[in-house]
């Protein structure tokens, strides 16, 4: 009887939210990681607000005229980042999430909403410099992401909701991450990357209660270019990146979930400013430019990211020869 209950509410969580994979819907997580590393001692903290509305409905890559579905996740992330040498940092992000699904249908609403605090990600970084070209820079990073958040949330109903608008997975997952970046002789301040980002998850074993569910596999590269120039005695930092993402299907019991899992590419134009030398302000914008999901989804419209980043630099202690003479 047990089984049966737990099936039904899947089967209705599913033909009445078109489910879809946990990133592109929920907290960005494989997507906000990676802070560059400033040298020895150098710690780093980053709050940052990330807005990601989904309002398109996919069959496959194509686009069908449907608004009836609206997704919004409003999500607070803080990255901290401590150089333990020059070469070996750590990294921490952790976040918060508002997660609000809408579906207007025959006149009615149903809108269901979670908020809390969610998973998050530990990373150690090795900087190997020069490695492969000269002014040259390989991040090679592997950390593991933690079920901070809860996976047991119910609705107005009192009934659990589906996975992709939890807080947390009640998973842990192992993440493999890189970032090789050049910079040129004719402009020193002009910079070239591209980023790989590896997550293979693990699986929450007590979905609804006694049933098994496993978020799909997902890869993410971006490659880009950034520069800086200097505007009234300030630095700017313009950038322009594209980025695919590739999901897998989720899995739950064990077998393949319709309606998760695919292809996406974007365009993420940027834009940063030294409010003070160790502290900056950044802005950017994801816009998808072509999507190609498994059945029929809600994909995302647009994305929105902005916060600061500031840098605490260690004291260096001056020693007076004289006194010591």
């Amino acid at each position: 009887m047990k089984h049966i209950i737990s099936a039904l509410l899947l089967l209705a969580g599913i033909t009445n939210g078109f489910s879809q994979t946990c990133c592109s819907g929920g907290i960005p997580l494989s997507n906000s990681i990676g802070i560059t590393s400033a040298g020895k001692g150098v710690v780093q903290i980053g709050i940052q607000y990330d807005y990601n509305n989904l309002n398109t409905l996919n069959f496959e890559d194509t686009q069908l005229d449907d608004n009836s579905r609206l997704r919004v996740t409003h999500s607070v992330l803080i990255n901290t980042d401590y150089a333990i040498s020059d070469k070996l940092s750590i990294e921490g992000l952790f976040t918060w999430v508002n997660q609000r699904r809408k579906i207007s249908q025959f006149g009615n609403q149903n809108l269901d909403i979670t908020s809390g605090i969610g998973d998050a990600v530990l990373l150690l970084k090795y900087n190997f410099k020069n490695i492969l070209a000269k002014n040259s820079s390989l991040n090679l990073g592997i950390g593991a992401k933690l079920p901070l958040g809860s996976s047991t949330e119910k609705n107005n109903q009192n009934i659990t909701l589906n996975a992709d608008l939890q807080p947390g997975s009640n998973a842990w997952d192992i993440i493999y991450w890189s970032l090789f970046s050049k910079i040129f002789n004719f402009r020193p301040t002009f910079n070239a990357f591209t980023r790989f980002i590896y997550r293979q998850t693990g699986t929450n074993n007590s979905y609804f209660g006694d049933s098994t569910y496993k978020f799909g596999n997902e890869f993410q590269s971006f490659i880009g270019i950034s520069d800086q120039f200097f505007a009234l005695n300030t630095k700017l930092f313009p950038g322009i990146s594209f980025k695919y993402r590739k999901a897998q299907q989720d899995k739950t019991g064990g077998f393949d979930l319709e309606n998760t899992g695919g292809n996406w590419v974007s365009l993420i134009p940027s834009f940063g400013i030294d409010i003070t030398p160790n502290l900056i302000y950044s802005a950017k914008a994801e816009i998808p430019i072509y999507s190609n999901v498994v059945g029929t989804q809600l994909t995302p419209t647009y994305r929105i990211t902005t916060g600061i980043l500031l840098k605490i630099t260690p004291k260096i202690k001056v020693i007076n020869l004289k006194k010591i003479l």
